[in-house]
C-alpha cells in the first residue's frame, strides 16, 4: 500500500524558514514525479514545486512563480524522501501543504494518484 507522510509544518513569522519532508513507502518512486501542492482556506489547491525523473537519472525541479528563489525542492531516493525548503516565508504562503507522487505528474494536481494527508504551514505577519 502506497503511503506518503508529510512532516515539518508549523507556525513561523514572516521572513522565517521551514523545511517540509515527505516520506514515501509502498513502492519504488525513483521514476516518479514527486511534487508539493498547497491549499489555503477558501482557495483551490495550487502547485508549488516538483521534481521529475528524466533519462540518465537526471531530476529536474520546477516551481510556481510565486515561490521561485525562496523555495527549493529536493529528493533523496535512497530514503524515499521528498523535501521542500521554504525560506523568506510570507503570510500568503499560509496553507496546508501536501506531497504527491505519480509517474506522469505535472503541474496539474489531477495527474497525481498518490497523496499525503498534508501538513499545516502558518506564516504570521
Amino acid at each position: 500500500q502506497v503511503q506518503l507522510v508529510e512532516s515539518g509544518g508549523g507556525l513561523v513569522q514572516a521572513g522565517g524558514s521551514l523545511r517540509l519532508s515527505c516520506v514515501a513507502s509502498g513502492r519504488t518512486f525513483t521514476r516518479y514525479t514527486m511534487g508539493w501542492f498547497r491549499q489555503a482556506p477558501g482557495k483551490e489547491r495550487e502547485f508549488v514545486a516538483a521534481t521529475t525523473w528524466s533519462r540518465g537519472s537526471i531530476y529536474y525541479a520546477y516551481y510556481t512563480n510565486s515561490v521561485k528563489g525562496r523555495f527549493s525542492v529536493s529528493r533523496d531516493n535512497a530514503k524515499s524522501t521528498l523535501s521542500l525548503q521554504m525560506n523568506s516565508l510570507k503570510p500568503e504562503d499560509t496553507a496546508v501543504y501536501s506531497c504527491a507522487a505519480d509517474p506522469r505528474g505535472t503541474y496539474d494536481s489531477d495527474d497525481y494518484n498518490y497523496w499525503g494527508q498534508g501538513t499545516q504551514v502558518t506564516v504570521s505577519s
